[in-house]
């Protein structure tokens, strides 16, 4: 039935079954991100190789008087912030297939570049750099797979996705673990660890020419037989995985087309919905990079040495891909908000509990709760501010209000160190305690209901 409109390519895609031929979309996109996950969990990671190859100073102060760690993760989320804040629209303008392979490219080369330097500032800087093709990434895939998935399991798809992106955590705790103590053929495990996440160059054009460009994005961009052509694609592999064909669409509410605008986000209702993101994104990065990030040191503070908090690190970090796999089973049976406010009360109660540890089976216990409820935060956010904006201003609008978590991380990172420093893991979890408190009255308070909702609903 070939579409003469951008709310029959919507019906279209929202009928389609949860079937292999969508997961596969989901997954081959995820693997994308996957890549782009190793290189944003190196920063705990890698540290120790850096301290003891050198080249960051142990005992001495960096930029604005704290360690070179810090510094270290600063860089990484004002990379985030620049990429997200100002490259966040081109998907909107270019596509979401280009941009995908474009920011994973950039990610590939910057990371090489940046296991070839041999002063801290060289790293901080090619950190900063790799840090714009991250943040450009992961505002693209959330609203590629929005877009792609039907209504009824758009939950599931970004619990999955976050799944097989999360499989990265506990494979560079993993590799550090056994590489940055060492130095196989003469070079520091640091740099074997930073080489490895840049196969993705190698990876992203098998994984670009397996997936179509949105139907949704095609379809608002006037481009009404491209979209009837790449949503025909995956029918057909449905109906043959099935086999039968799909029933009829049934044709719901529309969006205006054309190239959105920045000044959009600002009006009713999407002026109050950018507020409160902006807000819960500046807070919700504190609970979940201020332990993901600090894992080892906050290992080490507890008495562990270099190679013991890097192994309790990967044991830890085992539970990043499991965990999404857990959310799936509610992930479309209960309001997306409620989830995000649950999770976020798990974060500051398990991270005071872990505070509160001297046995190292209980830090481990306690270290992978917060873990489980940063999946659950984390998956249930990717979702949700993918799902309040039009599909002509949703990458830009996630690109803005996500863009404040990375700003928010920038200044954590510091803050994380002066915590830790002078309050001990008491200190830093009190701290990340304040803020997800702030995560609950804004999402508890304002955000609205999105559950089981077409894109073009909730968009109204």
């Amino acid at each position: 039935m070939p579409p003469n409109n951008a709310a029959q390519i919507t019906a279209r895609i929202d009928r389609l079954p949860a079937c292999w031929e969508v997961w596969r979309l989901v997954i081959l996109l995820s693997l994308g991100a996957a890549f782009e996950m190793y290189d944003l969990f190196q920063t705990a990671y890698l540290s120790p190789g850096l301290l003891s190859s050198g080249i960051f100073r142990a005992g001495e102060r960096g930029l604005f008087g704290l360690t070179d760690q810090a510094s270290f993760a600063a860089a990484t989320f004002a990379g985030l912030f620049v990429g997200t804040i100002a490259f966040g629209s081109v998907a909107d303008r270019f596509g979401r297939r280009a941009i995908f392979t474009f920011s994973l490219l950039w990610y590939t080369a910057a990371s090489i570049a940046m296991g070839l330097q041999r002063t801290y500032v060289g790293i901080d800087l090619w950190r900063f750099i790799s840090g714009l093709g991250i943040g450009v990434e992961l505002v693209t895939i959330d609203a590629y797979i929005s877009e792609l998935v039907p209504k009824k399991i758009r939950g599931r798809a970004f619990a999955y996705n976050q799944s097989v992106q999360f499989l990265a955590i506990p494979f560079v705790a993993m590799v550090s673990w056994i590489l940055v103590p060492r130095a196989p053929f003469g070079v520091a495990g640091w740099r074997w660890v930073v080489f490895l996440g840049s196969l993705g160059a190698i990876a992203v054009w098998f994984i670009r020419r397996s997936i179509p460009e949105s139907p949704r994005w095609l379809a608002q961009q006037g481009r009404l037989e491209e979209a009837s052509k790449a949503i025909s694609e995956i029918e057909a592999r449905v109906e043959a995985e099935i086999g039968q064909p799909l029933s009829e669409p049934v044709a719901g509410p529309s969006e205006a087309g054309g190239m959105g605008k920045f000044s959009e986000i600002w009006v009713v209702p999407y002026g109050g919905r950018t507020l409160m993101l902006v807000v819960f994104n500046f807070f919700q990065t504190i609970g979940f990079y201020g332990f993901g990030n600090w894992v080892p040191a906050l290992m080490a503070s507890k008495g562990a040495n270099v190679t013991n908090s890097l192994q309790y690190s990967a044991i830890i970090a085992v539970i990043y891909p499991i965990g999404p796999l857990l959310c799936a089973l509610i992930a479309d049976r209960f309001e997306r908000k409620w989830q995000i406010v649950s999770a976020a009360i798990g974060t500051a109660t398990f991270g005071l509990l872990f505070a509160r540890q001297t046995s190292t089976m209980f830090l481990i216990v306690f270290g992978m709760f917060i873990t489980l409820s940063n999946n659950l935060l984390s998956y249930s956010l990717h979702a949700y501010q993918a799902e309040l904006f039009p599909t002509r201003i949703r990458a830009r609008a996630i690109g803005f209000v996500y863009s404040w978590s990375r700003l928010s991380t920038i200044f954590t990172s510091f803050m994380i160190a002066f915590f830790l420093e002078n309050f001990g893991t008491k200190g830093v979890f009190a701290f990340i305690a304040a803020s997800m408190l702030m995560v609950v009255l804004s999402i508890g308070t304002f955000g609205p209901r999105t559950g089981g909702l077409a894109l073009e609903e909730i968009s109204h």
